[in-house]
């Protein structure tokens, strides 16, 4: 009898993190999945993320500020140049939402 895992893909996880927000237990979820280190590296590219679409400052300031390479600055920048104009500004609004 073999045994597979039940989580496959993102999707899936996707879901879970949805449904979990949806009963308000996602702070619980995400917690509970990541370490303490894992929790700050998503600090970290979601402030990325963030002062990327701002523009206001280059990778190398951007790296200085949060103490991340610049490596790790590069990979987001690859990351939001993959995606369209109208997702780019869809994750400014809900970034700028939630620093409020």
């Amino acid at each position: 009898m073999s045994h597979e895992p039940e989580y496959k893909d993102w999707q899936q996880i996707v879901e879970l993190i949805r449904s979990s927000a949806n009963d308000h237990q996602h702070e619980m979820l995400l917690t509970m999945l990541m370490t303490p280190d894992e929790r700050e590296s998503l600090i970290a590219r979601v402030n990325i993320l963030s002062e990327l679409l701002k523009g206001e400052l280059s990778q190398r300031q951007i790296s200085q500020m949060l103490g991340v390479g610049i490596a790790t600055i590069t990979r987001g920048s690859n990351e939001l140049k993959s995606k369209s104009d109208d997702d780019k500004d869809k994750l400014k609004t809900l970034l700028e939402q939630g620093a409020q």
